[in-house]
């Protein structure tokens, strides 16, 4: 008997650490809601979690199996339901977080106290942490060189998803949940908790559908079309030129390798500029793995800044600008356009997130921690690795940061990325009746033009202008600058 521990693995296709295990099987497979992990979760990915596991338990009991659901500490669930099996050996594929390689090292160690072998493998991303490097062997800090080195080598097929036969029937798991009635921690068989039951309300957010079917059925629609709009339409938020499988990703309801072999099987055949579109799409998959190698050496960077400066860096911090910049209430258009779509679908479009991230840390002049706090809250795709990356580049603090003198013009972006303002007034219906022109002009109209045209609507509460070389002079004096 093989035991197989999902975590950030919600699928049964294309799942290296289930195939691994069921090369040996018969496998169990076992998810835990783990305390420690749901301290740090939003609601939004609550839900979603919980919609993908119910498709993942029904993969399996379409296979005559089930799914082990357990509410506790994995450094005793895993063990103890391993015992409970007759198990001779757990796999899972390996997470990259300080939270997680800490829980994973007590697992093992806890493993072999009782007898179990155990194999963890490299399941969310093609090449681990350790395998690109720099000529010297670190670790690298600029995305450029590591995109080539990825972009160079050999990506694996998808693996096989298990048949019946591979699996556990779900008698045996039924027998082995019953002999751990009287363990410290909840196990049942296919028995999910409600989002209450966890402790977390229902979303006010429409979180996007889950599971493999919905990931899949996205990845096809992107694969037919936009993936060949990307490269020039990925920017404009009304475009609907992204795979929206950001979240998908994130829990693995669909595996890496499919992805990456339905846009291969995509560039076959063309060329020019649908090509180079395609390019640009995987060389996004290679900027979710340079995030997570560099947390996987770095993971500090949760907390600090990935760059060090000579000084403190004075961050203004005000509640009041902070809390509009929350609500979607700053008198930027493009920036509460963006707020207001995270609170009501739980997702926010790329260019619009590092236009938010960059009038959070240069206009209001807030600690990035705040905006990174924000969106693990309320994204539905929150990702360690990638949130605290895109935070600290827009911040000048990460990795191939945005230089600290380079900063958005919210005003410009919003004409450049909306110009027919359609984002905009689509988030923000207090500018429904304003014309584009005007609405990209927000900043400059008189008070009195601003309360006729949209009296709901806020002024501006910063200047772009003075906040910009504020920024600039807090960046100076935390270079020590003279």
């Amino acid at each position: 008997m093989q035991l197989h521990w999902h975590r950030r693995d919600l699928r049964v296709a294309d799942n290296r650490g289930l195939a691994t295990a069921a090369e040996a099987g018969p496998v169990a497979p076992l998810f835990v809601f783990d305390r420690d992990v749901l301290d740090h979760a939003g609601v939004p990915r609550v839900r979603y979690l919980l919609d993908a596991l119910a498709e993942l338990r029904d993969a399996y009991r379409e296979r005559g199996s089930d799914l082990l659901v357990a509410r506790g500490d994995p450094r005793a669930v895993v063990p103890a339901v391993a015992a409970a099996l007759d198990a001779e050996r757990a796999t899972w594929g390996i997470d990259y977080s300080g939270l997680a390689r800490e829980r994973d090292a007590d697992v093992r160690l806890a493993l072999d106290d009782a007898g179990v072998a155990r194999e963890s493998v490299h399941d969310a991303i093609f090449h681990p942490p350790g395998s690109i490097t720099t000529n010297a062997g670190d670790t690298y800090s600029v995305y450029t060189y590591f995109w080539k080195k990825w972009r160079d080598r050999d990506k694996p097929d998808p693996y096989p998803e298990p048949d019946a036969d591979d699996l556990a029937d779900a008698g045996t798991l039924e027998t082995a949940a019953e002999s751990l009635s009287d363990a410290e921690f909840d196990v049942a068989v296919g028995d999910l908790p409600t989002i209450a039951e966890l402790g977390f309300e229902e979303p006010t957010a429409a979180v996007q559908s889950a599971g493999t079917e919905a990931a899949r059925e996205r990845l096809s629609s992107f694969c037919a079309d936009a993936i060949y709009r990307y490269a020039d339409d990925r920017d404009y938020p009304t475009r609907d030129a992204t795979s929206r499988l950001s979240t998908d990703l994130k829990f693995g309801t669909i595996g890496i390798r499919e992805v990456y072999a339905a846009t291969a099987a995509a560039r076959e055949g063309v060329g020019g500029e649908k090509d180079e579109s395609v390019e640009e799409f995987q060389s996004q998959l290679a900027w979710r793995e340079f995030y997570a190698h560099v947390l996987r050496e770095h993971p500090n960077v949760v907390t600090e800044n990935y760059k060090e400066y000579e000084n403190d860096i004075a961050w203004r911090d005000d509640a009041e600008e902070l809390a509009a910049w929350k609500e979607g209430k700053t008198g930027y258009p493009i920036v509460d356009a963006g707020m207001r779509q995270l609170r009501e679908e739980a997702y926010m479009h790329n260019r619009v997130r590092m236009i938010v991230a960059s009038f959070l840390t240069k206009d209001l002049l807030c600690d990035w921690r705040h905006g990174y706090a924000h969106f693990r809250e309320h994204l539905a795709d929150h990702d360690t690795a990638n949130d605290n990356g895109g935070w600290q580049w827009a911040a000048s603090t990460g990795t191939d940061a945005q230089p600290y003198f380079r900063i958005f013009n919210p005003m410009t972006q919003g004409e450049r990325y909306d110009p027919d303002g359609e984002y905009i007034k689509r988030h923000v219906p207090e500018l429904s009746d304003v014309t584009a022109n005007t609405i990209h002009e927000w900043h400059d109209l008189t008070d009195l033009e601003r309360e006729r045209l949209a009296p709901d609507y806020p002024e501006p509460i910063v200047d772009h202008s003075e906040r910009r070389e504020r920024a600039i002079s807090m960046f100076e004096a935390a270079r020590g600058d003279d």
